[in-house]
């Protein structure tokens, strides 16, 4: 597989070398986190001058280290590998999949505190939950990884910039599916990997018996990506369409599982004008669009709900917090904030159409707070402003310019 570099991973985790903090670095399986420790960083640390015996990788999905998914086991195959000697440079320590050990925390605190800098990966929220981070004792720090930003995917493929957009939002983000040339193996593998995470990291780490239904759960919320759902809705759509019964509960318990593989995100509903969350429904978004519609067979590509799923989660990668808007009775897609700004975004495939223009810009209506109000469609025309303070851009400059919010 051809090596895509991850420069701004690569720089977090630069930054965060050598300090007295556990690096837990998150994502959905096959993203690139492996390779961003085993090969991008590894190589940078052998540039830095560390020997290769302070370099101790451990890949914990490999057959050959099965016997190591023990707290125990893995943590003595460690020691063996580190001298005494108090004079001898620091060890990196890199263990990948950490979620296959029981109990990982004490072990990885015990390494923290024998001259170890330690780097975990894991395809499970579950390592962030708060339990894990008080075992941890408050020290360490999660690097979430995504799948290649369209930015990431272009330097990698070139070529005709609206051409390689409408191959990311058909194939998504995941490095080998970019660099699969044949679509055909791009498919089948996108389908392997929805399988094997459905699979591998849900159905068998969950236990759960009535496959059929997970299965009908997940393909619910890969076709409603960008639509209000709940689990009561999604319980009864399922039951109107011939599955057996699946309680509200079973169908909540599904989508959270769904989440902390990170398979999809789970985005709150904010009134902007009351100021508050609203506490009855929400949007799903998949974290790979290519990886959705693989699950879905490639039937419902529905270029506007894609085009809205990869907006989302290019605001999320670039740090802000995001939530879908409540303004009255209208609903702004994206309410984009960070430390410094606050952005309403509305996504539109195009706004050519004068009365899809004025839709669209009928939910920025009555708020004169500042901040600013911007559609991103696929129109091909550059930016422009539009009127009462409103910004268009199209896609591929929002994109491709990770400062384009600020700067229009």
């Amino acid at each position: 597989m051809t090596l895509i570099d991850r420069p701004a991973y690569l720089e977090k985790l630069i930054r965060q070398k050598d300090k007295d903090i556990i690096k837990v670095i998150t994502g959905v399986r096959r993203c690139g986190k492996s390779v961003l420790l085993f090969d991008i960083f590894y190589r940078y640390l052998l540039e830095c001058g560390i020997d290769d015996s302070h370099i101790i990788k451990i890949n914990l999905e490999n057959k050959e280290n099965e016997s190591l998914r023990n707290a125990d086991s893995l943590y003595r195959h460690i020691l063996e590998k580190i001298t005494d000697d108090p004079s001898d440079q620091k060890y990196y320590v890199m263990i990948d999949e950490i979620q296959y050990v029981d109990g990982f925390e004490d072990l990885v605190n015990s390494l923290k505190n024998r001259k170890c800098d330690v780097y975990i990966t894991g395809s499970n929220s579950k390592l962030l939950s708060k339990d894990i981070s008080t075992a941890l004792r408050g020290r360490s720090i999660e690097i979430h990884v995504f799948t290649l930003s369209f930015r990431e995917y272009y330097s990698y493929v070139g070529g005709d910039k609206r051409d390689a957009l409408n191959q990311y939002l058909l194939y998504g983000g995941f490095p080998y599916a970019a660099t699969e040339p044949d679509p055909s193996d791009k498919i089948d593998y996108l389908k392997m990997l929805g399988n094997t995470i459905a699979v591998k990291d849900i159905i068998e780490r969950h236990n759960i018996r009535n496959e059929d239904a997970f299965i009908a759960v997940y393909d619910f919320v890969c076709s409603a990506i960008g639509s209000v759902i709940s689990p009561k809705k999604i319980s009864d759509t399922l039951k109107s369409n011939g599955h057996k019964t699946i309680s509200p509960e079973t169908v909540g318990n599904y989508m959270t599982y769904l989440c902390d593989s990170f398979l999809f995100r789970k985005v709150c509903r904010y009134d902007v004008r009351g100021r508050q969350y609203l506490k009855t429904l929400y949007k799903f978004y998949a974290s790979d669009i290519g990886l959705r519609n693989a699950e879905l067979n490639f039937r419902q590509i529905e270029p506007t709900h894609a085009l809205e799923n990869i907006i989302y989660i290019e605001l999320v990668r670039r740090g802000y917090m995001v939530d879908i808007g409540k303004n009255n009775d209208k609903e702004i897609d994206f309410v984009a904030s960070d430390t410094k700004n606050t952005y309403y975004i509305q996504s539109a495939y195009s706004i050519t159409d004068p009365a899809k223009k004025e839709q669209e810009i009928r939910s920025f209506r009555h708020l004169d707070d500042g901040y600013k109000k911007i559609i991103i469609t696929m129109d091909d025309d550059p930016f422009t402003h539009i009127g009462n303070g409103y910004k268009k851009i199209n896609i591929l400059d929002f994109l491709l310019d990770e400062k384009s919010l600020e700067t229009i």
